[in-house]
C-alpha cells in the first residue's frame, strides 16, 4: 500500500509541471495531505521518527488550507524534488522486501 501511495504522489507532483487548470494543482495538495499524512501514520507506527517527521512536514507544506505562496518556479523544483524523493523510497522499500 505504501508503495503504490508513494508512485501515486509522484506521479501527480510530476504532473505538477505540466500547464494544467488550478483544480488539478487544488486536487494534488488535498491527495498530498491524505497521502503524506497516512505514510506518516505509517511510518509513525512503525517508529520510524525521521519518517514520521518528513512526511508530516510534507503533509504541511502541501495541505491546501493555508497555502504556502512559493512562486510556480519554486513549487515546481519542491515537487521534482519530493517526487523523486518519492519515487527511491517506494523503490528502495521493494529492494527491502
Amino acid at each position: 500500500m505504501e508503495k503504490i501511495i508513494k508512485i501515486s504522489l509522484a506521479t501527480l507532483l510530476f504532473g505538477c509541471l505540466l500547464d494544467l487548470p488550478y483544480s488539478y494543482y487544488q486536487f494534488v495538495r488535498f491527495a498530498a495531505l491524505i497521502g503524506f499524512g497516512f505514510l506518516a501514520y505509517q511510518a509513525n507506527q512503525q517508529e520510524k521518527q525521521t519518517e514520521t517527521i518528513v512526511y508530516g512536514v510534507l503533509a504541511l507544506l502541501f495541505q491546501p488550507f493555508f497555502k504556502i505562496a512559493l512562486g510556480r518556479e519554486l513549487w515546481n523544483i519542491v515537487d521534482v524534488i519530493v517526487g523523486i524523493g518519492l519515487m527511491v523510497s517506494s523503490f528502495k522499500l521493494r529492494n527491502e522486501n
